[in-house]
């Protein structure tokens, strides 16, 4: 149960909130279309890298924003919008993968697209922990090795790194985006490093400290 002071905490500090109050409340379509001129190209970005295909994650992200506005007249500001709207992309693009992995259709890994979108430096200093690359890579080489690195996430995994490192959620913010406590979001994280340095350890200088994720509550930074 959201209360009333809740509420009002997130109205005051979130711009994102006010206007979809405005939206829920007149039915604002300009408030509307702004909320969607902020998010939809991270939307989209954040679905491909999910489901691997461009015209599928944008056909998904036109159903997310469907679905934030005919849930508007519902809507009720109990955390930050973002975390809402990721919630409902959460949700959408579980489903929409489920699906595909029934139909047997495509690889769900982001490799069916040949294509990483995103600064594959991010990724690699994740799976670093902190360390710079052993040598300097060219960036076509270092793009392959990050997207055979994410490969090998499942589902859960990519989408906690997701919302970690590109999205800047917190531990907090991921636990009620992905409906998890927030040490079950630590140990995916934890997990996720592990997969990623299998792969790109080869490539990266051995070290003594192993800081990733940083402290639980914070988004995508490692620890001071």
């Amino acid at each position: 149960m959201i209360t009333e002071s809740t509420a009002q905490r997130y109205t005051l500090q979130d711009p994102d909130v006010r206007l979809m109050l405005q939206v829920r409340d007149d039915d604002d379509a300009q408030a509307f279309e702004e909320l969607m001129l902020r998010y939809q190209n991270r939307m989209v970005a954040l679905l491909f890298r999910l489901v691997g295909r461009r015209d599928l994650a944008e056909d998904l992200a036109q159903d997310v924003f469907l679905r934030v506005y005919q849930a508007r007249k519902r809507y009720v500001p109990g955390s930050k919008f973002s975390t809402w709207l990721y919630t409902i992309a959460h949700n959408v693009a579980a489903n929409a993968l489920r699906g595909l992995s029934r139909r047997k259709e495509v690889n769900l890994a982001p490799k069916s697209s040949g294509e990483f979108v995103g600064n594959p430096m991010d990724l690699a200093a994740v799976a670093a922990s902190g360390l710079m690359p052993a040598r300097q890579l060219d960036k076509a080489e270092l793009r392959e090795v990050v997207k055979l690195a994410v490969e090998t996430l499942n589902e859960r995994q990519r989408m906690a790194v997701l919302l970690n490192k590109f999205e800047q959620l917190s531990y907090d913010e991921i636990a009620e985006v992905m409906q998890l406590s927030a040490p079950a979001v630590k140990s995916l994280l934890s997990r996720a490093r592990a997969n990623l340095r299998e792969i790109l350890q080869p490539y990266l200088e051995n070290g003594k400290r192993d800081r990733v994720f940083g402290d639980p509550g914070k988004g995508g930074q490692g620890d001071p």
